[in-house]
């Protein structure tokens, strides 16, 4: 194709401007083998990212995920994210291919007792019930010292006085269709206390 836009170039045309864009469109599409011939691609961004995704496709090395269910707590956040990502990039090829402990740990690190699935320390109820119980013990304290530095009941709080209130009520005809006041009525009215003490 080269040549033969060399040799008969069209009316009016540049041989040299056909070269330049034959070079650019043949340098502009990347190689389908370049995943299995990284050596005979072209080195542009696009070649060398696919590179990097080709790589990611090895399998992890066994230290890596060794103890990975004592050490992931532990790793910081972008390590974290690292594996993962190698680990779904190898979970993408058929399953066959991942080794046991990829497996693992892509099955420990997905729905594994970590982040809001850990499992409650030893001991955490136990101190729950104690902390519940210290706070209800305060509020009773505090409860009967608000009681103990109180002013007395209002005198009206005593049952005489609320059964004279009833007696009033019934004088002045208050509720007469259902309340003190009607016929048949036999509901408490206004008494809500206790009788008063004798002095």
């Amino acid at each position: 194709m080269l040549r033969s836009s060399l040799l008969r170039p069209s009316s009016g045309s540049n041989p040299a401007s056909l070269l330049t864009r034959h070079v650019v469109r043949t340098t502009s599409q990347p190689s389908r083998a370049s995943c299995l011939h990284p050596d005979r691609g072209l080195q542009h961004p696009q070649h060398q990212r696919k590179q990097q995704r080709c790589a990611h496709t090895h399998a992890v090395s066994n230290p890596t995920l060794a103890n990975i269910e004592k050490r992931w707590e532990a790793m910081p956040p972008q390590e974290q994210a690292d594996l993962w990502m190698q680990l779904r990039d190898r979970m993408k090829n058929p399953w066959s291919e991942l080794t046991l402990q990829e497996k693992k740990a892509a099955y420990w690190i997905a729905f594994g007792p970590h982040g809001p699935r850990a499992l409650p320390p030893p001991g955490e109820n136990w101190k729950v019930f104690s902390y519940t119980m210290i706070c209800v013990g305060v509020g009773f304290v505090l409860m009967w010292f608000a009681r103990s530095v109180a002013r007395p009941p209002p005198s009206t709080m005593n049952k005489e006085w609320q059964e004279q209130t009833n007696e009033y009520l019934k004088s002045q005809n208050t509720e007469p269709i259902s309340g003190i006041s009607s016929d048949g009525y036999v509901g408490p009215g206004q008494v809500q206390s206790k009788p008063k003490k004798k002095d």
